[in-house]
């Protein structure tokens, strides 16, 4: 078994934040591509999104397992298995026109994904502690906001200049790249293997998912991603058909997008110390006004610059209640950080999978005004979840000094 040395935990650590994101670039690299792609595939509009919803229920559905498989058998060697399957995937996919073969490859994708990201995440949980910790996961939300700022940033161009397939022999290329580096400096980060016996690993998985302030934030995680994810799976079919831009403009716009998203969580690690509950009814109170603001404009003619300004505000409230509520659900169950990765990971993925395509299939989201329909109605389920998280934090905490 190769551990870590404690010389490369320096760049073992920033490799690990350098793969973090890799979930969100294998969604959004791609996203100012998917009307070509429906064009050149021949396949519907429809059929093109579902390959991201694809990846994400495969990501997110696999994290709930494996990080049990993470905590028994460690990070290190599953991670890099996952990396030389996810590059041949990649490369597949760029070689393949069947939607169909895209679909099973990003199954595969998924699979990978959660592997890396999750062993990733519990490797922090492994090698810190303290208040250090609690600095890096804090910074967990901020790092995988450059997935949505630099990847359809990239994508666009790549697509302007090469077509879609260059999206994939992308990621292929990158995530080759990470694993020679992982080989040179990684290493296994998990000092206490937990054996691998199924009564007791469900009993820790049923008692995380029965824990209420837990299972409510990753219902909060989801529907504030699942706003992102809307925006991502329709706006390019707006700008580039309804605002007839090009896909290096979709890519601008979900830049913006992204970068919001990432102040968002700035602002909520500066706010790390304020009083949880208000500065999240603050947000809250933001974004729903974001939202009519948008709605009110889409009535006198909507155009790009009304889509985005009100885009930007209401990305960075989800970017700011996100970082809050994934630190929280991160550490709520540190002794077995492996499969509480995986559960808020995977649930986050594959609620926001529901939540997104349950909302764009029901308003067939084509303009300005549907988008703000579709936030509206996600925004009001999070102020009717936060509620009960709050009282089911606020218990917790009640019991927690009725035993000290």
């Amino acid at each position: 078994m190769k551990f870590i040395k404690e010389n490369h935990h320096g760049i073992s650590t920033v490799l690990a934040f350098a793969l973090i994101p890799l979930s969100g670039f294998a969604t959004d690299i791609y996203i100012p591509s998917l009307p070509a792609m429906a064009t050149d595939l021949g396949v519907s509009n429809a059929a093109v999104q579902l390959s991201l919803l694809i990846f994400m229920i495969s990501s997110g559905s696999s994290q709930w397992f494996i990080g049990s498989l993470l905590d028994s058998f460690g990070r290190y060697r599953l991670g890099l298995a996952a990396l030389l399957v996810f590059t041949f995937a990649s490369f597949s996919i760029a070689m393949s026109h069947n939607i169909n073969v895209i679909y099973a490859m990003r199954v595969i994708q998924g699979i990978c994904v959660s592997l890396i990201v999750v062993g990733k995440r519990a490797y922090f949980m492994d090698i810190y502690s303290g208040e250090k910790l609690k600095h890096y996961t804090s910074l967990f939300s901020i790092i995988w906001a450059t997935a949505p700022i630099a990847a359809p940033f990239l994508g666009g161009y790549l697509q302007a200049a090469f077509g879609w397939s260059s999206n994939f022999y992308f990621l292929g290329i990158a995530t080759l790249i990470l694993l020679v580096l992982e080989l040179k400096y990684g290493g296994e980060s998990l000092k206490t293997f937990h054996p691998f016996k199924m009564e007791p690993i469900l009993k820790v998985y049923g008692a995380m998912i029965k824990t209420p302030d837990f299972s409510l934030g990753l219902v909060i995680l989801a529907l504030c991603y699942g706003m992102v994810i809307v925006h991502g799976m329709t706006s390019p079919f707006i700008i580039e058909h309804v605002f007839h831009y090009s896909a290096v403009v979709t890519g601008y716009c979900s830049l913006l997008s992204g970068l919001s998203i990432m102040i968002g969580g700035i602002i909520s690690k500066s706010l790390i110390n304020r009083p949880f509950t208000k500065k999240i009814v603050a947000a809250l109170t933001l974004q729903a006004l974001a939202i009519i603001g948008m709605m009110v404009t889409s009535g006198f003619g909507s155009n790009l610059y009304t889509l985005m300004a009100f885009t930007v505000v209401i990305h960075m409230v989800s970017g700011f209640v996100f970082n809050n509520l994934f630190a929280y659900c991160l550490g709520r169950f540190s002794k077995n950080a492996g499969i509480a990765s995986g559960i808020t990971g995977g649930s986050m993925y594959v609620l926001t999978s529901i939540f997104s395509y349950g909302i764009g299939s029901l308003l067939t989201i084509k303009s300005q005004a549907l988008l703000a329909e579709a936030y509206l109605v996600m925004a009001l389920v999070l102020a009717i979840i936060f509620t009960l998280f709050t009282r089911a934090r606020e218990a917790h905490h009640r019991t927690l000094l009725a035993t000290q």
